[in-house]
């Protein structure tokens, strides 16, 4: 059993991590800190939990009894909190965008804030970095649009048959977090698809870094708001540099390279991911595999932007770290319909 405190506990991706967690057999939530909530109950909050006897504390991260800390802050905060949390000995998954990035002149051009931190994170991709995950004291977790992306996508980049990647995201409106704005005003959503900084969204130097990482590939990105609260539907369009791939070349491809995921659901060549089938789950289901005359492939996937793309993919992290089952607390299947 191991003690877990987490950081920032009153947004929608702590809410979900205390949902997740308290299902988890190995796992007992000894804090959860919100300086605004401090001392109030967390069914004030998140109505949802009750019966948790968990209450929000103003806590200092070196007051904390926990052995791991999930940071669930806003971007620029974390980094004035989770070096502290390394000094008192705690292993880190730091959910914001803070560590994500290998060069901070990347992270400050895109968040336009200072980095002032020297730690070194790894990137909390499963999939990908699972190896390095289980020897981290420190996880940057993937943001949410990257990791839909990034799934969809890295197979055809990992084998170099594509050089170029155009990335089309939809996303529902708890992407935007808990505190309601303009933008997240439900006249605003209802009724429309709303495309936004659609050439300039931070995510996309989060993608370009991570697919970059295996071949030379450019990425464009645009993100949509559409009236949904949760799930993200990718659409990634990618031209092959070999014309004699074929569709079920891809299958295969995708079959051999996520064959012992458990996170993954590769769909049949006649099914299209649906965000209904994943919500509330950490799966991601990938379809598509199709090649138009141009030579273009069409690459599909939907995951649950608060679980997959927050929360639950952090939980996965801490499981791998702490040589858990890799699945333990996360085994739900989506809420359909």
């Amino acid at each position: 059993m191991i003690k877990v405190a987490i950081i920032g506990a009153s947004g929608y991706t702590g809410g979900e991590l205390v949902r997740l967690l308290l299902n988890h057999p190995n796992v007992e939530i000894t804090e959860i800190t919100s300086r605004k909530y401090d001392g109030i109950p967390i069914h004030k909050v998140h109505p949802h939990i009750r019966d948790s006897g968990l209450i929000f504390k103003d806590k200092k991260a070196s007051k904390l009894n926990a052995d791991i800390a999930f940071t669930a802050t806003p971007h620029g905060a974390s980094m004035h909190i989770v070096p502290e949390l390394i000094n008192e000995g705690m292993k880190v998954i730091d959910l914001s965008g803070d560590y994500r990035f290998k060069d901070t002149a990347v992270y400050e051009k895109w968040y336009d804030m200072e980095h002032i931190s020297d730690l070194k994170a790894v990137y909390g991709l499963p999939e990908i970095y699972r190896k390095d995950i289980k020897n981290a004291n420190l996880i940057a977790n993937p943001g949410c649009f990257p990791t839909g992306a990034i799934l969809a996508t890295y197979p055809l980049i990992k084998e170099d048959l594509v050089e170029r990647v155009i990335i089309d995201s939809k996303t529902g409106v708890s992407g935007a977090g808990i505190s309601p704005t303009e933008a997240t005003h439900y006249p605003t959503i209802a009724d429309n698809v709303n495309p936004y900084k659609i050439s300039s969204h931070r995510h996309m130097a989060e993608i370009q870094q991570e697919l970059n990482g295996f071949k030379n590939v450019k990425v464009s990105f645009t993100p949509h708001l559409v009236p949904v609260i949760r799930g993200i539907q990718t659409t990634s369009h990618s031209i092959l540099k070999d014309e004699n791939i074929k569709s079920d070349d891809l299958k295969k491809l995708y079959e051999k390279t996520y064959k012992n995921e458990p996170f993954i659901k590769l769909l049949d060549n006649d099914e299209t991911p649906h965000l209904s089938s994943v919500r509330g789950s950490n799966y991601a289901h990938i379809g598509g595999y199709e090649i138009d005359d141009t030579g273009r492939v069409i690459m599909l996937s939907a995951i649950d932007n608060l679980v997959k793309g927050a929360s639950g993919q952090a939980i996965h992290n801490m499981n791998i770290m702490e040589n858990f089952k890799e699945d333990e607390g996360l085994k739900y299947i989506g809420l359909n319909p």
